[in-house]
């Protein structure tokens, strides 16, 4: 089939490798000058199979409410009147309870653990290199209540054969020897072995490059305008470069995605969550992270990354504004200045981007009612955990294979769309 891929970062990307590797004549579209230059850019470099749950979890609401009067928030909401924003919030509150968050949790592990065992097999059949590390992640636990909170995600990773462990403090130095200066912030820490690190930049630009070898056409800096459809099937897409006739379009476009497949009756809650990152040159390879550690008091990751510590994290919710933030910065710099001071702060970059994210934490993968059009967005902060199993998962379903997986709850049918409208050809 003709396919055309519509996003260029990195879940776009692993979704034209898939489909190419299936046998399919691909193109990707996208706005940027080159791949993973938006959300996949600069993230916190965790590939977390492990430490995988969604944001809307029991006790979220209050902590959310509290978190709000701290100078330093791991969320911030910049309240907007439009229904987008309010519908996705009321979506993200019903989400949170125990049931809810088992189900998703599941529904994110299952696509999680895929995607390691698919970036294994990726890696080792093409050799594909990105500053990569599999050390695991650490969840630290600054009070002991962090401690005892655990205790769910225990279920839930063991109720879906994770491997994880418990640490005291001592264990948490065991493996992370730069957090010792740091021993009295700690109270535990749960690890998950299994659990990677890598620059999803350099990953993405490189298996572009990979694809694009083998036949896959990249076109950047082309502008989306509309789908082209008529009746209950997609034809192609209008773009500043013309027309794009495909058997079939794959949107994965990140927060931009809802907007894209509205016409067609689609309502994808689908909404951009702001995160922030530095980038910071180590000068101290002993005060710096093995891995990536997780600081559960702030809900930012510092991962090694070569030479250099990546700190991510934050989740503002405030619509498509991509303004930096001085406040957002002091913020990351306290975390990694209490844990891992051996970086070289006056040299680091300052970065943001928005994650696509979903008020169940899970993303949507597959098909949409209306022929000929396929979703893999709303990743939220796990895009780059989970792009490699989520692009195989989808070639499959386009291509007619039976996925590896149970795709229970993966599409977008489970928030109850109707059914799709025409709409005029292009002329």
């Amino acid at each position: 089939m003709k396919i055309v891929v519509l996003g260029g970062g990195v879940i776009g990307v692993t979704s034209a490798w898939y489909l190419s590797q299936a046998g399919h004549e691909v193109t990707v579209i996208d706005r940027e000058a080159e791949p993973a230059r938006a959300t996949s850019y600069a993230n916190a470099g965790q590939i977390s199979f492990g430490y995988c749950s969604p944001w809307a979890a029991p006790g979220i609401p209050v902590k959310a409410a509290k978190w709000m009067l701290s100078e330093h928030s791991p969320f911030i909401l910049r309240p907007k009147a439009e229904v987008e924003m309010v519908s996705w919030l009321t979506q993200m509150l019903g989400n949170c309870t125990s049931s809810a968050y088992a189900r998703n949790k599941g529904r994110m592990l299952r696509i999680a653990d895929y995607s390691r065992r698919s970036l294994a097999e990726l890696r080792d059949s093409t050799g594909i290199e990105y500053d990569g590390a599999r050390k695991g992640t650490l969840q630290l636990f600054r009070t002991e209540a962090q401690v005892e909170a655990a205790d769910k995600d225990m279920k839930a990773l063991a109720a879906d054969g994770v491997p994880f462990e418990l640490l005291d403090a001592d264990g948490c130095i065991a493996v992370e020897p730069g957090l010792a200066h740091a021993r009295h912030l700690i109270k535990g820490g749960l690890r998950t072995p299994n659990d990677e690190t890598g620059d999803c930049y350099k990953f993405t630009t490189r298996l572009a490059a990979l694809a694009a070898a083998r036949g896959v056409t990249f076109r950047h800096g082309v502008t989306i305008r509309h789908l082209i459809g008529e009746f209950d099937r997609v034809t192609g897409v209008e773009t500043d470069a013309g027309r794009f006739d495909a058997d079939a379009l794959v949107v994965a476009l990140g927060s931009q995605s809802p907007g894209l497949v509205r016409e067609f009756g689609i309502r994808l809650p689908v909404y951009p969550v702001k995160g922030y990152s530095l980038t910071i040159p180590i000068l101290d390879p002993a005060r710096a992270p093995v891995s990536t550690v997780m600081d559960e008091s702030f809900k930012i990751a510092l991962t090694r990354l070569g030479d250099r510590i990546r700190v991510g994290g934050m989740a503002e919710i405030a619509g498509f504004d991509d303004r930096l933030d001085a406040r957002r910065r002091r913020t990351l710099e306290l975390s990694v200045t209490d844990l891992f001071p051996g970086g070289d702060l006056k040299a680091a970059s300052f970065w943001t981007g928005l994650r696509p994210m979903t008020p169940d934490g899970t993303p949507v993968i597959g098909a949409t009612g209306v022929r000929g059009l396929w979703l893999n967005t709303g990743h939220g902060t796990l895009g780059w955990t989970m792009s490699c199993g989520s692009a195989r998962l989808l070639a499959d379903q386009i291509s007619g294979r039976k996925p590896e997986i149970d795709t229970e709850g993966l599409g977008v049918d489970r928030y109850g769309n109707v059914p799709a409208v025409e709409l005029p050809a292009a002329a």
